[in-house]
Formats: C-alpha cells, structure tokens, sequence
C-alpha cells in the first residue's frame, strides 16, 4: 500500500516540477510527501526506536549494516520525503556556506570544494521509493540501470550551496563512486537539473581501483588532486566514507542519508 502511494505522489511530483518556472525549484525532492509532518518514530527494532537507529547511523555508531530494518521502512520513507530532511540537509549546507565565508582564500584559481554525487548533489528518492527505502538488499543490476536513466533529482540545499560557492569563485569537484561507463549519463543528468558548470567530473575506474573500499579510492584521487596544486577548502558527502581517510580537505561536512551504509 505504502509504495502504491509513494508511486503516485513521485509520478504526480515530477509532474509538477516539469512544469514549474524557473524560481521554482524544478527537478526538486522535496515537494513530495507521505503524509504531513515528518514522520512519526513508529516501529521499534532491537529495543530502540526508529529514530534512535537514525541517530546512531549519521553519528557512526551503527556501521556496516547492510538495510534499513524492516520495521523502519515506514519511518525512513516519511523522514526521506518530509520536512525534516530538507531542514537536516539546510543546517548542513548552511554551516558550510558559514565556514566559507570566514575564510580569506588566496585569489589563485586552486581552491576547490568537492561533492559527492548520490544523496549530496542527485537524489535517488524515486528509486528507493520503489525499492524500499533502503530495507530491500542492494542490487546493482537494478541501481545501476536506474543511474542510466538519468533521471534523479537535485537536492535543492546542496544545489544552493553549489552556486554560492561557484560565487565565490571556488572551483566544483565531483568526487563519485559512479562508474566511468556512468560518465555521460551522470554530466546529463546533473546538468539537467541545474548543476551546469563544475572544474573536474571523477569517476572510479574499476581498473584503478578494483577490490578498493570507498574510503580507499576516494583519498586517492583526492591526492592527486593535492599534489597538482588544488587546495580542498571543503568536502561534502552523504557517506561516512566521502569524508574519512586523507586529504579529506580544510573542513567536511555530513548529509543525512539513512538509506545506506558504503565502507
């Protein structure tokens, strides 16, 4: 019943954005809704509530879980869909528009801030809504032909700090566990809902980085970015994972994303 409903406000959603002007958000998330509110705490799983296991995964105390509990599906659904996300995802973005603006950047063209893609730039929401938000076991075959859709949507805290921060004259890195067959496909996609400049476009190489964790492969194309000259002053991700390792940049910053958990 749930995803029934789910189906009809993502199809009814993306209706809408299609046909909103240009100051209105289009391709956004957040428009759409289970119910009003943020969701309740529900369920409770292992003694806890719903909410509780949300806390203990953003704050890394819960790490490599493979799905959302089943008991929570409905909890993760309302939180992904409603308010709350959208104000969890606006006082990160908005810390970070703060810290940069504190800084006195040297005015030489290196200064570089680097995005994660998947739930940090480009929502999947109409995939994990049909896919169970997170309770049902990852599968590649079925994400991946998602992505070749080009169809997910902008995450409209981040998009606002991207453009501030191209204001202010700092180069965008994309730094995503994307696959490079995915390049053309993530470029498309990113520009079509507003992401339409940024200095470098990293994809893995499955070449380079085969049998390599996340943590692993994406300290090392951030070195490489160190030792040409660029200089991090910031890094944002959904993922533990975005952030931790080396050359993790001047200062980072965590989205929420209850979804799932990539070591």
């Amino acid at each position: 019943m749930m995803k029934t409903l789910v189906a009809f406000l993502l199809v009814a959603s993306i209706i809408a954005a299609t046909s909103h002007g240009a100051d209105e958000e289009p391709y956004q998330i957040f428009p759409l809704r289970l119910k009003p509110g943020s969701g309740s705490e529900g369920a409770t799983v292992q003694g806890i509530t719903c909410a509780s296991w949300r806390l203990a995964v953003e704050a890394h105390n819960i790490i490599e879980w493979k799905t959302v509990p089943a008991e929570c599906e409905n909890y993760v659904g309302n939180y992904m869909l409603g308010q709350h996300y959208r104000d969890d995802s606006k006082a990160v973005n908005r810390e970070a528009y703060f810290y940069v603006r504190s800084l006195a950047l040297p005015k030489d063209g290196r200064n570089i801030w680097i995005f994660d893609i998947d739930e940090t730039t480009l929502s999947n929401l109409p995939y994990y809504a049909q896919n169970g938000f997170g309770v049902e076991p990852y599968n590649s075959t079925k994400f991946n032909a998602w992505v070749e859709k080009g169809e997910a949507l902008a995450l409209p805290e981040t998009q606002k700090l991207y453009n501030k921060l191209i204001n202010l004259g700092i180069k965008i890195v994309f730094l995503t566990g994307r696959l490079t067959t995915q390049t053309e496909v993530t470029a498309s996609n990113l520009k079509k809902v507003g992401y339409h400049t940024w200095h470098k476009l990293i994809l893995k190489n499955t070449t380079e980085y085969s049998g390599s964790t996340a943590v692993a492969y994406k300290s090392a194309e951030r070195k490489k970015l160190v030792k040409s000259g660029y200089r991090i002053v910031g890094n944002t991700g959904d993922q533990w994972s975005d952030i931790l390792g080396s050359y993790t940049g001047r200062r980072t910053f965590k989205l929420p994303d209850p979804l799932y958990y990539i070591s």
